[in-house]
C-alpha cells in the first residue's frame, strides 16, 4: 500500500515537473520569437532564426519524451542559456529592463543626469 501512495507521489511529482519545463521552454520561445531580430546581432548573440530552432526544439522534445531521458535535460539547458544570457543581453540593447521604461543611459536614480548645469 505504501509502495503504491510513493509511486503515485512520484508520478505525479514528474508530471509536474514536466509541465513546468513545458511552460518554461514555451515562455522562452514566445519570448525570442517576438525580440527584434537585429537585437540579436546587436547583442552578439547568434541570430533570431538560430535561438528560434533552437527553442522550438526543446519545446517539442519537453512534449514527446518523458523528463528522465537526456533529450529534454538538453532542451532545459538550452532554455536556461537562452533565459540567463542571451534574453537579457536583448533587453539591454532594445531598452526593455526592469523598472526603468523609456529612460536614457545617463539617468540616474532621480531622473537625467545634466551634467551639473
Amino acid at each position: 500500500m505504501v509502495d503504491v501512495v510513493l509511486m503515485q507521489g512520484f508520478a505525479n511529482f514528474m508530471w509536474l515537473l514536466s509541465l513546468a519545463l513545458i511552460v518554461f521552454s514555451g515562455f522562452a520561445l514566445i519570448d525570442a520569437a517576438v525580440r527584434r531580430e537585429d537585437a540579436y546581432r546587436a547583442a552578439d548573440k547568434k541570430t533570431k532564426p538560430f535561438w528560434l530552432i533552437i527553442l522550438g526544439l526543446a519545446f517539442v522534445v519537453n512534449l514527446l519524451f518523458p523528463i528522465l531521458s537526456f533529450l529534454p535535460i538538453i532542451g532545459l539547458v538550452a532554455t536556461i542559456v537562452y533565459m540567463v544570457d542571451v534574453r537579457p543581453a536583448i533587453r539591454q540593447i532594445t531598452g526593455g529592463g526592469g523598472g526603468r521604461r523609456g529612460g536614457s543611459s545617463s539617468d540616474g536614480p532621480y531622473g537625467p543626469y545634466n551634467g551639473g548645469r
